[in-house]
């Protein structure tokens, strides 16, 4: 999913009891608001459908608010929301759960968004705002996708999903209002952009998540990797895509507002389900070599210095039948052709200690200049040990380079490694 989870406030899920502050909740240093609840847990969990707040200048709500503090949730303000950093199972569990079982996200936050037209062509029109092949996405079918700029650089990530007579899209909660206004700017009056307030967002992850949900949905079975359909689930219309933001198998599940409370239920009453917070979220889209926007990439990032080329459409390429016509072609264009002056690539620390966002890269142990920087890392669960992704000279970023990064004033050895950490289980 876009997230691509989602989002640019995902660095407190640290591991390690030093990142942990007064408030209990694994983080770096003033990542992120404190937002106390009130004294009764059951007045402070009015889940407010459509993200409504209980404050007027406090965080908007999801649908499952108010399950998420009965079950015990550590809330966090995170990208304009309040939302489940970890549940009492904790972190690092949590992430162990989803990738031996099953784990249900509220990913609720992030934008959905429907463009429709009787006039036009819509996905025609997106693909001058992206430089995926929109029109070659067949009806029941999903394609991750980039909003970029006029300076190639990356707006968002996001998916975009044929569901026949209509585009469904996912964009991230920290860029939902900023996209939504590049899409009405790029694509109305022609195409109608309309925001969705009244549905909400999960996502069951994990190698036991087809035979839970087909016991609700037999159906789901026979979806591949990045498939769409629409699924009675519980009673109510579901809007399922076989992805996810783990690097496992699993389901991004829209179901109306007032049923997803419900739908939580009943999956969390399988065996095999927990619920996750957005530590673990964090953690397992990092082994699985996942961009998280505002930290691997942002509006100076290419897709080719991204390692996202793949993104790029072979008929929005040169010599395509639909070659450019979006924003920042010439840049993207010029490195398809000749690669990007830098390279994201995934970096292993040879010690214990975690290598974090930040981190400067250097080349050698003592020269003076800096090479590139780590732009997401901490502890790799499933690894054993710390991961981190970064960008570094494309003449540094052939798997086995040694270069340095700087911890606390001192250099220590990172290895350049293949993405992604862990072998990803989508269906194909």
């Amino acid at each position: 999913m876009a997230g691509r989870d989602d989002d640019a406030n995902a660095r407190y899920a640290h591991l390690e009891t030093r990142d942990i502050c007064g408030c209990g909740v694994p983080h770096g240093p003033g990542e992120h608001h404190h937002h106390h609840h009130h004294a009764n847990p059951a007045q402070s969990a009015q889940s407010n459908a459509g993200g409504a707040s209980d404050e007027e200048d406090g965080p908007k709500r999801t649908p499952l608010h108010a399950l998420h503090v009965e079950l015990g949730a550590k809330m966090v303000d995170f990208a304009g929301w309040d939302m489940p950093v970890q549940f009492p199972m904790g972190v690092m569990k949590e992430h162990q759960h989803t990738r031996e079982k099953a784990g249900l996200f509220d990913v609720s936050h992030m934008g959905q968004v429907v463009l429709r037209s009787r006039q036009a062509d819509v996905a025609e029109a997106l693909e001058r705002l992206v430089p995926a092949d929109v029109s070659g996405l067949k009806e029941g079918r999903q394609r991750y996708a980039l909003l970029t700029n006029e300076a190639g650089g990356i707006e968002d990530d996001l998916m975009v999903a044929n569901r026949g007579d209509h585009l469904f899209l996912v964009v991230n909660a920290a860029r939902a209002e900023a996209d939504i206004a590049l899409l009405r700017a790029g694509l109305e009056p022609e195409v109608t952009v309309k925001v969705l307030e009244n549905r909400a967002l999960l996502a069951l992850q994990g190698p036991a998540a087809e035979a839970v949900l087909a016991e609700l949905a037999p159906e789901v079975r026979d979806m591949k990797f990045m498939d769409v359909a629409t699924v009675e689930l519980d009673g109510a219309e579901a809007w399922v895509s076989r992805s996810g933001y783990t690097g496992e198998d699993g389901y991004e599940i829209s179901v109306p507002a007032q049923a997803a409370e419900g739908l939580a239920r009943k999956l969390l009453d399988h065996p095999d389900v927990a619920p996750i917070g957005l530590g673990a979220r964090d953690s397992l889209r990092l082994e699985a070599g996942l961009c998280l926007y505002g930290h691997d990439i942002d509006t100076e990032s290419s897709p080719v210095e991204a390692g996202l080329a793949w993104a790029i459409g072979k008929a929005r390429r040169p010599g395509g039948a639909r070659a450019g016509g979006y924003p920042g072609a010439d840049r993207t264009s010029r490195e398809l052709d000749g690669g990007g002056a830098r390279k994201r690539v995934g970096l292993k620390p040879t010690g214990r200690a975690p290598m974090r966002e930040g981190v400067v890269i250097y080349d050698d142990e003592t020269g003076d200049s800096p090479v590139g920087r780590v732009t997401s890392g901490g502890f790799g669960p499933t690894v054993g040990g710390p991961v981190a992704m970064g960008y570094v000279p494309a003449a540094s970023s052939t798997p086995g380079t040694t270069l340095w990064g700087e911890v606390r004033g001192k250099r220590m050895p990172v290895e350049v490694v293949a993405l992604p950490f862990v072998s990803p289980g989508f269906k194909r």
